[in-house]
C-alpha cells in the first residue's frame, strides 16, 4: 500500500469517485490507500459536496509551506498508553477534528473536542490543551466557552483547584439537549412573528410552518435523546451487574 502524500492525479480519482457516489472505502481501494487517508482529504478539503482536486492539491502545498516556515521543528508527541501507534493516533485525531468541523462546529473548539474526546480520562486542564495543541490559553477559553455553550463540555475544579474541561459519556446527550432547546426558542419567536404579521398573510403562513416543524423536530430530539441515555445506561449498569455476579469472590 503506497504512502506519503496524495498526487494530483490521485485527488483528481477521488473526485471521480464523489462524482459516481462512490463510498471512501471504495475510491480508497482503488486508489490502494487507507480509507482513512480519503477521508480526511475529502473532509479538509470542503466535504464530499465541494471537494474539487485542483484546490485541494494547492491547499496542501500551502499547508505544506506554511508548517515547514513556522514550525522548523515540530514539538515532541506525547508518549502513547497502551501500546498505541502515536502516528495512527495523531491522524485519527486530525481526521475526528476534520469531521467536527464540517458539521459546522468552529475549527479550534474542533480541536478542543477531539482532544479531549481521544484522551483516556476525558478531561484536560487549559494549560495541558494549550501545550498539546500548541496554541495560546486565549485561544483554549473562547473555544471551550463556546464548547460550553453547546453542552459539550463541563468544568470542574481538581484537587489543586485548577480548573478542568471534562467530556464524559453524557457529552452528546446533554449537547443535542441543548439543540432541542434552543431550537424550541426558534418555534417560540417563529409563532410570535404569525401575529405580528397576522395570520392571513403568506409570510405568516410561513412562519407557521417553520414552526410546526421545528417543534416536531425538538419534540423528536429531546425524546430520543432521553430513550438512548435511558437505554444505553440501563445497559450499562447491566453490564456492570453482571461482571460483578460473574466475578469468583475472594477471601
Amino acid at each position: 500500500m503506497p504512502g506519503g502524500r496524495l498526487t494530483q492525479p490521485e485527488r483528481q480519482q477521488i473526485a471521480l469517485g464523489l462524482a459516481d457516489g462512490l463510498a471512501y472505502a471504495e475510491i480508497a481501494r482503488r486508489l490502494d490507500r487507507p480509507t482513512s487517508t480519503v477521508t480526511r482529504e475529502v473532509m479538509r478539503n470542503g466535504g464530499p459536496t465541494a471537494y474539487r482536486a485542483d484546490l485541494a492539491h494547492h491547499a496542501t502545498e500551502r499547508r505544506t509551506h506554511r508548517r515547514r516556515q513556522a514550525t522548523p521543528r515540530e514539538p515532541e508527541a506525547p508518549p502513547q498508553a497502551h501500546g498505541r501507534d502515536t502516528e495512527a493516533v495523531r491522524e485519527y485525531e486530525e481526521m475526528f477534528t476534520t469531521v467536527l468541523m464540517a458539521s459546522g462546529a468552529p475549527k479550534m473548539m474542533s480541536r478542543v473536542m477531539a482532544c479531549l474526546t481521544l484522551t483516556d480520562t476525558g478531561s484536560l486542564t487549559a494549560a495541558e490543551l494549550a501545550q498539546r495543541l500548541q496554541v495560546s490559553p486565549a485561544s483554549i477559553s473562547k473555544a471551550v466557552a463556546f464548547a460550553e455553550s453547546q453542552g459539550l463540555v463541563r468544568r470542574e475544579r481538581d484537587e489543586r483547584r485548577r480548573e478542568r474541561y471534562i467530556v464524559d459519556d453524557d457529552v452528546w446527550y446533554e449537547s443535542m439537549m441543548a439543540s432541542a432547546r434552543s431550537t424550541a426558542q426558534i418555534v417560540e419567536i417563529a409563532r410570535q412573528g404569525v401575529g405580528v404579521l397576522g395570520p392571513d398573510t403568506p409570510a405568516a403562513a410561513r412562519l407557521e410552518n417553520i414552526a410546526r416543524f421545528l417543534d416536531f423536530v425538538a419534540e423528536s430530539t429531546a425524546r430520543a435523546a432521553e430513550q438512548a441515555r435511558e437505554i444505553l445506561h440501563t445497559k450499562s449498569a447491566t453490564t456492570s451487574d453482571d461482571t460483578a455476579t460473574s466475578r469468583p469472590d475472594r477471601e
